[in-house]
Parts: C-alpha cells; sequence; structure tokens
C-alpha cells in the first residue's frame, strides 16, 4: 500500500457532496490573531467577525468537545475532558512523538500541546470529523498533524511513536489482537500505548459477544474482562500491561445535547435498570491501560 496514493485519494473525499459545503465555508473565514486557552473548555476569544455559530451548527454532530469559539459553546456530546482529567497524571509527553488513534475532531490532541511534544499526529479516516478539527485549528494554529488514516496504516507510517493513544476504537474492531499489533508495530521500542476499551467484570479470560449491537451500537464485536484483554496484548507483543483506572460511563460524561443528532447513552441504557444496556448486557464500563512495547 503506498501512503502518497492513499493521501491523494482520500483528499477527494473532501469534494463528497456533504461535506463540500462545510469546506467552502471554512475558506469564508478571514484570518486573525486569537487568544487560545487549552482548559477544560478550549477557548477561543480575539475580534469576533465570523458567523461561527452557523458553520458550527453545519458540522454536526459534535461527539468531543467541549468548544468556546468567541460566543458560541459547542456542548459536544461528551465531555472529554473528564476522560482527560483522568488520564492526565499517567503521562508525559514532553519531547515525544505522539499519535491519537481515533482522534476524532482533535480534541484531545488540542490538550496535549501544553506538553510541548515533539509531534503530534491524528488519525481518522473521517472527512466530518477532519474537517471540524480544521474548523478549531484555524483559530488555533497548531501544527498538529491530522490524517485521514486508520490504525492499520500505522506500520506504514513515516514515523514510528513514542506515545500512541487509542481511546475508544478497539470494540469497534473485529479482530482486536490484529488491531493491538498495529499498534505495536506503530512504535519505537520502550515506547507505550494508553488504550480504553468496554470491559466486563468477571476473573476468567472471556469476553462477551453481543449478537447485533451492543448499547445500541452495531459495530461492536467483543467486550472482554480485564485478564481477556491482558491476553490479547500479551499474544499482539506487549511486554507490559498496566491497569491505570476503570470507569463507569454515565449522563454527566455522555448526554444528548442540541450539538448532536440521534440518541446518546440515556437512550442506550434500560429505562428500569441502568446497570443494563437496552439489550439486556451489562451497562458500559470502561478500562484504561498502559501497554509497553520493549523487544529485547
Amino acid at each position: 500500500m503506498n501512503l502518497k496514493d492513499l493521501r491523494i485519494d482520500r483528499e477527494k473525499w473532501m469534494t463528497w457532496k456533504n461535506i463540500k459545503p462545510l469546506r467552502e465555508a471554512l475558506e469564508s473565514l478571514c484570518d486573525g490573531s486569537f487568544k487560545v486557552e487549552l482548559g477544560d473548555v478550549i477557548k477561543i476569544s480575539g475580534a469576533n467577525e465570523y458567523e461561527v455559530k452557523n458553520i458550527a451548527k453545519m458540522m454536526m454532530p459534535w461527539r468531543k468537545g467541549p468548544f468556546e469559539i468567541f460566543d458560541t459553546y459547542i456542548d459536544a456530546e461528551w465531555k472529554s475532558n473528564i476522560k482527560y482529567k483522568l488520564l492526565r497524571k499517567h503521562f508525559n509527553l514532553k519531547d515525544k512523538k505522539v499519535a491519537d488513534i481515533g482522534c476524532n475532531n482533535g480534541y484531545y490532541l488540542f490538550r496535549m500541546q501544553e506538553d510541548k511534544p515533539k509531534l503530534l499526529v491524528g488519525f481518522d479516516p473521517s472527512p466530518l470529523y477532519k474537517t471540524q478539527f480544521d474548523f478549531i485549528n484555524h483559530f488555533v494554529k497548531s501544527e498538529i498533524v491530522y490524517e485521514l488514516l486508520g490504525v492499520e496504516h500505522l506500520e506504514l507510517y513515516d514515523e514510528k511513536f513514542d506515545i500512541i493513544f487509542c481511546l475508544g476504537v478497539l470494540y469497534h474492531r473485529s479482530d482486536p489482537v490484529a488491531m493491538l499489533k498495529s499498534l505495536f508495530k506503530g512504535l519505537e521500542n520502550k515506547g507505550e500505548v494508553i488504550l480504553d476499551t468496554f470491559y466486563i467484570d468477571a476473573k476468567e479470560e472471556m469476553c462477551l459477544c453481543p449478537e447485533s449491537s451492543y448499547s445500541k451500537i452495531p459495530n461492536i464485536y467483543f467486550v472482554p474482562t480485564i485478564p481477556a484483554l491482558q491476553n490479547w496484548c500479551l499474544r499482539a507483543g506487549f511486554s507490559s500491561f498496566e491497569v491505570l483506572e476503570t470507569s463507569t460511563t454515565d449522563a454527566s460524561e455522555q448526554r444528548k445535547t442540541s450539538w448532536i443528532e440521534g440518541q446518546s447513552l440515556e437512550d442506550f441504557l434500560d429505562a428500569n435498570d441502568k446497570s443494563k444496556t437496552v439489550e439486556g448486557y451489562p451497562a458500559p464500563k470502561r478500562v484504561y491501560v498502559k501497554l509497553i512495547k520493549d523487544k529485547k
């Protein structure tokens, strides 16, 4: 696979009929100098001469955030600052080459700038999320690289990374061990992955295989116990598996807002028993782990 040709081909995605009007709206933005605050809310302030609310609304749904651009508050479905704060004490990115797999609109990447990493690269094959990123980055003016590529392209990428974040991706893959091997191949030796995924409580090395959907999400294939997840990671070649945190997703973190379309967590859980999904499976819990590549 030739990444140069792949990039050229995927750039054509920006001309899709649902994306082209968004790109044209971006091009209408004038340049300027802005104040940027990279806190829980990514805030942009300065002379407001822009129809930012109308443009931002065109780019719905906003899954990750929040952002505040002048007087427009983008209240995304996920309060991503909660996850970032949970993980923040577990990493230091200074002078590191860093990748974020499934980076969405780049919320975490924008936050990671505070550590002054050597390189920040986001991977996500979504022209909508890339357009949202470009919208925010018009004001932030970061040097973040955004690639319309997936985890499967890591081993072919020009750089090997010191740290790879892979948050909320593994359960969307029908072959989780193959994906973990791709992460392994994308690392420098002694590099690390910070991963989060759904899990189920049990001591056994097993996993849930939903019949057709899990929490109304059709492309979730396996929800492992933590021991099963550890076995996957060891089989993929990682020498170290460390559980950093566990959490239960609730409405304080994921909920329906005016900036998304359709349903959210409240619709995915059993109305009479929030410990179960609508399908009757255990409600979503997340485990956050650190994996180390150490090839002797």
